[in-house]
């Protein structure tokens, strides 16, 4: 378990770009990616605006017979992952191949595949149903599709903890780089759930924001007006590799991936425990496990969903486990700009903590205009922040009480 693990390569399809380099020029430049929808009719809904990924061509990573066979999550997932390899110039040699694995989660999987295969079903049969249906509706397919196309086979796999997923899945990439499994993997998240089944059930759990007049001001985590969070979509994957592998090979090195904590609530099936403190243990764990101390910490990308509970519960949750430290803190959720893009959401704000730890550049937590007094932390407001860190931890919260975090450093080897 000595063996350290480092970030080479980021790729990123999300709402306010195609790539990662537009994604962060837009966080830094205060830019919401949030709109009304048009992938289809969603006048009977009662919110109508989300974080729609917009001209994406899946044509420009896979042919176009391939593309019709398979789902938009996996779209996504290749697309990130491409961007990911090229970004961190690896390269897989015969023996290389067999020590690189994959593992891109997913809170939903081929949803878009499974409406429309319903919905033939429902209205010409069951011979109407696509042999493809069920491989390209499979939460796993993003890995697995992935990793044939680059030809690894290393360890591949699949997380699917709700919100959780990308986190988790950077999380155990980490683990399995550490205990000797593999030497690289190409670790995130990936949805593309912006459906009309998706949205009807958030819409009745009263759980998405209905500033329908004014999207981009929707998103407004720990703003005392805020009235619930916005659906979007999108993917994030790294390239993770053991130290001595990536310097061998002479790759630019963006932070290191140091400590990885989760934990569980066992309380509700939606709501965090009122105290926080699942998500608060979570948050040590992941600081031991990086053998530091709350007060190494410089900025948390929170979770920072923009709903009633959820923020107020993450700020109890990092007053608990940084005590008076927590005030020391620079704290900024990307949902703000992004949306919240469920399974790939913790993987892409993963990748914008290393950004900041590079850069020196803390994004913002826009429409922040009126604090919630529940919400007594530094949260950014509206413009990004300079400020040098060393430091960095990314936190989630997932459905059915599931918490993880990760915590990032700035490498030596940068």
């Amino acid at each position: 378990m000595n063996r350290r693990v480092v970030i080479t390569g980021m790729g990123a399809v999300t709402p306010l770009g195609n790539d990662m380099s537009s994604t962060w020029e837009g966080l830094i430049s205060s830019r919401s990616g949030i709109g009304a929808i048009t992938r289809f009719d969603a006048s009977p809904f009662s919110c109508r605006i989300a974080g729609e990924v917009r001209g994406f061509d899946p044509g420009s990573y896979l042919g176009p017979k391939e593309a019709r066979k398979t789902d938009p999550v996996i779209h996504y997932a290749l697309a990130a992952a491409l961007m990911a390899r090229e970004d961190a110039g690896l390269s897989l040699s015969p023996s290389q191949a067999l020590r690189t694995g994959v593992l891109i989660g997913s809170g939903r999987g081929g949803v878009t595949t499974f409406e429309r295969n319903m919905a033939l079903l429902l209205s010409r049969g069951p011979k109407a149903v696509s042999p493809f249906s069920t491989p390209m509706s499979l939460v796993n397919m993003a890995s697995g599709y992935v990793a044939m196309t680059l030809g690894a086979q290393g360890p591949c796999l699949d997380v699917s903890t709700a919100c959780a997923t990308g986190t988790h899945s950077l999380g155990e990439a980490m683990k399995i780089i550490q205990r000797g499994d593999a030497d690289a993997m190409l670790a995130g998240g990936a949805e593309a759930a912006l459906t009309p089944l998706i949205l009807a059930g958030f819409c009745q759990a009263r759980a998405l924001s209905e500033r329908n007049n004014e999207p981009r001001r929707a998103s407004r985590p720990f703003d005392r007006d805020r009235d619930g969070f916005v659906l979007a979509e999108g993917a994030g994957v790294l390239v993770l590799e053991e130290r001595g592998h990536a310097l061998k090979r002479g790759a630019r090195i963006y932070a290191e991936l140091s400590g990885y904590g989760l934990s569980s609530d066992a309380f509700h099936y939606t709501r965090p425990a009122p105290d926080g403190a699942g998500s608060a243990r979570a948050m040590q764990l992941a600081i031991a496990d990086a053998g530091m101390q709350p007060q190494d910490i410089g900025y948390i990308n929170a979770h920072g969903t923009s709903t009633a509970p959820n923020d107020r519960i993450e700020t109890f949750a990092i007053k608990k486990a940084f005590n008076r430290h927590a005030d020391q803190l620079s704290v900024s959720s990307s949902k703000s700009m992004l949306g919240h893009m469920l399974g790939a959401a913790g993987a892409v704000e993963a990748a914008i903590t290393c950004l900041a730890l590079q850069t020196g550049i803390i994004p913002p937590t826009l429409n922040l205009e009126h604090q919630d007094p529940d919400c007594d932390l530094d949260y950014v407001p509206n413009t990004s922040r300079k400020k040098e860190i060393n430091a960095a931890l990314s936190n989630s919260l997932g459905f059915g009480g599931i918490n993880a975090a990760l915590v990032l450093k700035r490498s030596s080897d940068s």
